[in-house]
């Protein structure tokens, strides 16, 4: 069962859209990953991919100061949603345990992965990286292994990618703020979209 997911996910991961941005992505649900107030004034959504070099170094560099500056102040609820890239095998794992990792701990997980991610390009086993991520989910690998062969667990996965698709997301990491596409995902780029959308004090 969780090859089949590998395989399904794969399928899905690549290509990316060449279009551009056609509709807003899909609205914040229950379902999501979110990382702030609920009732913050804005919303970021990312489309990440945990094998994207240009993800784990926003993850790394960019992350925790737009973190302090706009979510830890309430002004910004930042979406983290999957969208597996090349190698697809590898990215639709790490996205899976993300994925089934107790909700409140997801960021958690893809801290941890973004930031091992250099170990794994260098050449470092997969498995240690994969183990690394569930030790920060919250479950046992045997709970992430019955969450990876769930059905639900795809078709979160799937939705996630045909969001993407349809808002013409061409490339990773992607940022939408208040359902706009932010081309410059610098903390620069990010405050400019950002400032404008805030309460006037």
């Amino acid at each position: 069962m969780i090859r089949s997911l590998l395989v399904a996910l794969a399928l899905f991961a690549v290509p990316l859209s060449a279009s551009a941005q056609t509709t807003p992505p899909p609205a914040v649900t229950a379902a999501d990953r979110v990382l702030g107030r609920a009732d913050a004034p804005v919303t970021v959504i990312e489309y990440a991919s945990f094998v994207c070099s240009h993800c784990a170094h926003w993850h790394t560099t960019v992350l925790p100061s737009f973190k302090a500056r706009f979510i830890d102040t309430g002004q910004v609820k930042l979406v983290f949603r999957n969208l597996p890239t090349n190698p697809a095998p590898v990215a639709a794992r790490a996205a899976g345990i993300a994925r089934c990792a107790v909700p409140s701990r997801f960021f958690d997980v893809a801290s941890t992965l973004m930031t091992a991610q250099a170990a794994i390009i260098a050449g470092g086993p997969l498995a240690d990286w994969y183990a690394a991520g569930v030790a920060a989910s919250g479950k046992t690998q045997a709970e992430i292994d019955a969450c990876l062969a769930d059905p639900a667990t795809l078709d979160g996965i799937r939705a996630e990618i045909a969001g993407a698709n349809a808002a013409g997301v061409q490339g990773t990491p992607a940022f939408f703020v208040n359902g706009r596409a932010v081309a410059d995902p610098s903390l620069e780029g990010l405050s400019a979209a950002i400032r404008p959308l805030l309460p006037r004090s």
